[in-house]
């Protein structure tokens, strides 16, 4: 996993988005599509300004699959994740060709339909953050690392929901919902390319625990170091804990005893 650190999540945003651009145009070239998987949150404002705005994406062959999903949550609500992507991406962009998680239907229902589209074919590009508690998706500490279901649906522990209220999405810790659908990790590695953007001072320990502690169920986010197209971009707030060899460098890979 290369790191690479910049002042403040706006350039942060802007070198990501120009990496993705990269990687999107490659992948229509050579494929004809580019498929997709795009996280949702605080902290990937800055990313999805950066990259919505960029010249030359030919948006209508990019097809556009979500990472999780609150169960209970209707569409209309102000922390839909579905509600974030229309409003951040589908909508700013013109993409036609998009599967949605519909948080109030039945969850088991929807991550069996989605999964199977989501395994017909390759994703090409995976834009993720890193949770505060080291969670990557809604796969909270432990992790299934083992699980090859496409989608899962989770119990999200209270720190996951703490981080939404902390975000302002809701405005106590009762009114986040307590299960999600959660693309799983495995599924989720599957991708050719991930771009990891994680900005802010109160992911630094998460930061931290990710790129320089073992490979862990209890740092979900830790997989991606055993990926082989993996890029984490920190502004130097959540970057601040690192050693500094960790900066600009490609991590090696050690596992979990």
């Amino acid at each position: 996993m290369i790191v690479k650190v910049f002042d403040d999540k706006t350039a942060l945003g802007t070198a990501a988005a120009e990496q993705a651009a990269t990687a999107l145009h490659q992948s229509i070239l050579v494929n004809g599509r580019a498929r997709i998987i795009a996280a949702t949150g605080a902290s990937q404002f800055e990313f999805l300004d950066a990259l919505t705005k960029q010249k030359n994406i030919d948006w209508e062959n990019v097809e556009l699959k979500q990472l999780n999903e609150y169960i209970g949550l209707p569409i209309t609500h102000p922390a839909s994740f579905q509600n974030f992507l229309f409003e951040r991406l589908i909508n700013r962009t013109g993409i036609t060709k998009y599967h949605l998680l519909a948080g109030n239907n039945n969850p088991n229902e929807v991550a069996n339909h989605i999964g199977v589209d989501l395994q017909a074919a390759p994703i090409d590009i995976a834009f993720v953050g890193i949770g505060e508690n080291g969670h990557l998706a809604f796969n909270d500490p432990p992790a299934d690392f083992d699980t090859e279901e496409p989608y899962l649906v989770v119990d999200l522990d209270e720190a996951s929901r703490r981080q939404q209220v902390g975000e302002s999405w809701f405005a106590n810790l009762e009114e986040v919902p307590r299960q999600a659908i959660s693309m799983s990790v495995r599924q989720l590695l599957k991708a050719r390319e991930i771009i990891i953007v994680v900005p802010d001072e109160r992911k630094a320990q998460a930061v931290k625990s990710c790129v320089e502690g073992r490979i862990s169920s209890q740092v979900p986010a830790s997989i991606l170091r055993t990926h082989s197209n993996a890029s984490l971009y920190l502004d130097r707030n959540s970057a601040a804990l690192l050693n500094v060899e960790s900066r600009s460098s490609v991590k090696p890979i050690r596992k979990e005893q």
